[in-house]
């Protein structure tokens, strides 16, 4: 059997994230829907681990309307998706967008008006999660978002535990005890989750007055902080 990876083509990767995170699509509704509230003519909105680039694309539909001069940069660590991305730009070559191949740790962002990162920074130590939501911040504009969603864990073992209880029945419904194993394994070398008062902690520290979770599932969190 395989070794799980994130580098999955298109028509795989989507459902795959469907199928191991409960109401992943309504979260991505969610934050479609909230992009309208942030996204401005003449800034940029940058989607931090794009992936297959499927939520930029469904921001700049969904705003083209009332934002048609606003530039839209997606970000994607994983070469496994380049051709995902390519194609996703030919679908888009009538807005200004780009794909870029990037570390975002490297990256600096400017004259943003809305960030979003859907599950990306929990695979970040500390110290590097911080330091990328700190040049977010800087390079958002006054009354500009960032929004987010990641993986928790919580401070209280036995409630861990029986989330994780959960969430296992609920992945059993689409893959088989093996394939939850493998990717367990995979992801406990790979990501490093906080707790909802570290994340909280972390986000004030970067400079955001506010922020708001507006989605959870199980150890799932999404939220919302503007500058």
């Amino acid at each position: 059997m395989a070794d799980f990876t994130f580098a999955h083509r298109e028509e795989g990767f989507d459902q795959h994230i469907e199928q191991s995170i409960r109401g992943y699509s309504y979260l991505i509704d969610d934050v479609i829907s909230l992009s309208r509230h942030f996204v401005e003519d003449n800034t940029k909105v940058y989607d931090i681990g794009c992936s297959t680039g499927k939520l930029t694309k469904a921001m700049i539909e969904h705003n083209k309307d009332h934002c048609s001069h606003g530039k839209y940069v997606g970000i994607e660590i994983a070469e496994g998706f380049f051709k995902d991305l390519e194609t996703r730009a030919k679908e888009l070559e009538l807005y200004d967008v780009d794909f870029v191949l990037d570390d975002i740790r490297n990256y600096e962002f400017t004259n943003c008006s809305l960030v979003t990162s859907i599950f990306t920074l929990q695979f970040m130590s500390k110290k590097d999660r911080l330091n990328v939501i700190e040049k977010i911040y800087d390079g958002l504009n006054d009354g500009g978002a960032f929004i987010f969603a990641e993986k928790t864990i919580c401070e209280n073992a036995l409630v861990q535990d029986m989330i994780t209880f959960n969430y296992y029945d609920y992945k059993s419904k689409s893959f088989d005890a093996d394939d939850i194993m493998s990717k367990e394994r995979t992801l406990r070398h790979m990501m490093k989750p906080n707790t909802w008062n570290e994340i909280n902690n972390m986000i004030h520290e970067a400079g955001f007055s506010d922020v708001q979770p507006f989605w959870r599932n199980h150890a799932f969190v999404g939220a919302l902080a503007i500058k």
